[in-house]
């Protein structure tokens, strides 16, 4: 898909993107573990990706603080999503982000749980 874009994404997007694609399975069991109530191909879309695209970015984007991940993706859910969008996306990934980061990497130096690799 991004090979046939007119215009080349911006690296990060390819980075979201191929890495999403890559923990795809890992990505898509959190999820379920944490949408309480909602199968994951069952999501509004926009929601599906914005989850995806966090999830892959608390996992392998350490340097990137878990405040400003979640405040990113709520942001978007709410610009582009429904009404109950931006809590959604707020409530699965404040779920996520205790199991897959103990503590910011900035203090900690912390890797991600072994059970990801």
């Amino acid at each position: 898909m991004l090979e046939e874009l007119p215009v080349a994404p911006e690296p990060y997007a390819v980075e979201l993107v191929l890495g999403v694609e890559r923990l795809g399975d890992q990505v898509s069991d959190l999820l379920s573990r944490h949408a309480t109530g909602w199968a994951v191909d069952r999501m509004p879309v926009i929601d599906r990706c914005l989850l995806k695209m966090a999830t892959f970015e608390l996992i392998e984007e350490l340097e990137v603080p878990v405040a400003v991940v979640l405040d990113e993706a709520v942001e978007l859910a709410k610009s582009y999503s429904t009404e109950d969008s931006g809590r959604f996306v707020n409530g699965v990934l404040s779920a996520i982000a205790p199991r897959v980061r103990e503590k910011e990497p900035e203090k900690t130096g912390a890797a991600p749980p072994e059970w990801l690799e």
